[in-house]
């Protein structure tokens, strides 16, 4: 079986709405809703990746779970309590989990069969604009930061718009915004463009002396999303030795736009494909976005990540390409990120 390391997961916000007592045991022995879980992750030989930290809208929150309306909780707070949820996990998991900081530490997880939690901030719309909430998540361990989702906020504007729009969708970064990307840089922390407009993007590829790293974006030239990335910004990834993660969400792969989850397995391969021919084999790698969005029907949830494979190697992909999709990519480019 193959083994993946994932850019991007929503799994502590699924746990954080609805098995907020007690959600380690609900990981561990199998969540009824949503694509993750430690059972499933094993079945699908999910052996680790980046996990969001994200404060949803008002809207979703009042949709999903509307008891968590009735608790009148600022944006920072529920960004420590999801932070909370995955060091609990860690805590509850005997060794079969850990809390990564490190490309070091990711490597020892992988030898010893545990799985390799990566903190990160999707969305710094809660952080103050002089970086001390940054420092106190990074002293607690997160390693990687997404400055937007959709919305403003102090640091710029997130991507926005309705299918088929433009990334170019708004102003770039502010000013604290520009002051944020050095703070990350000076962390050595990743810094994610998947939720940036296109003028924050090429703001951030201006000022930050990392590769750019999209952790869960796909093609706009195949599905005319805003939240894709155009050829223009895929050369620029290349070009800074960075990487794209691969969105399984049904309106960020189909040329419609729609969250059907009717979407053969064969649209991945070729978002997969496009990102290749733009970028070359060592900067596309997964993104999936599971517990953030739908997923093709044809793959379901995490442990549907063998029948991705089979259609990939059906697509002629060979075992060295599908290690690097897999794991290597997201490992050579960590190391960069971080150093050892």
């Amino acid at each position: 079986m193959q083994i993946v390391f994932d850019g991007h997961n929503d799994l502590l916000l699924n746990l954080w709405l609805h098995y907020a007592d007690a959600p380690a045991d609900a990981f561990f022995n199998g969540i009824a809703r949503g694509d993750l879980d430690f059972p499933r992750m094993r079945q699908g030989g999910f052996i680790g990746g980046l996990f969001a930290i994200f404060v949803p809208p008002l809207s979703y929150m009042e949709k999903m779970a509307p008891a968590r309306m009735a608790q009148a909780q600022d944006g920072l707070t529920i960004m420590w309590q999801q932070l909370a949820i995955l060091q609990q996990i860690e805590a509850e998991s005997a060794g079969r989990a850990r809390i990564c900081r490190s490309a070091a530490e990711i490597a020892q997880c992988r030898a010893a069969g545990a799985l390799a939690m990566v903190a990160h901030i999707e969305g710094a719309d809660a952080l103050d604009g002089e970086g001390e909430a940054l420092a106190a998540f990074y002293a607690a361990g997160v390693r990687s930061i997404g400055p937007f989702w959709n919305l403003p906020n102090r640091f710029g504007e997130g991507v926005t718009g309705s299918f088929p729009a433009s990334p170019d969708s708004g102003a770039g970064l502010t000013p604290q915004g520009e002051a944020l990307i050095a703070q990350a840089n000076a962390r050595r922390m990743l810094i994610d463009v998947s939720h940036m407009n296109e003028k924050a993007f090429w703001d951030t590829a201006r000022l930050s002396d990392a590769p750019l790293v999209a952790t869960h974006s796909n093609a706009h030239a195949l599905c005319a999303q805003p939240r894709n990335l155009t050829d223009e910004q895929l050369r620029a990834i290349r070009a800074s030795d960075g990487v794209v993660g691969v969105n399984f969400g049904n309106a960020f792969l189909r040329p419609d736009g729609k969250r059907d989850a009717d979407t053969p397995l064969t649209v991945i391969v070729k978002h997969l494909d496009h990102l290749i021919a733009i970028m070359g084999e060592d900067h596309v790698a997964f993104g999936s976005d599971f517990d953030g969005i739908s997923t093709p029907e044809a793959l379901g949830d995490v442990s549907g990540l063998p029948r991705l494979f089979a259609a990939l190697e059906q697509a002629g992909y060979t075992h060295d390409l599908l290690e690097k999709l897999a794991t290597g990519n997201w490992q050579r480019v960590l190391k960069q990120i971080w150093g050892e």
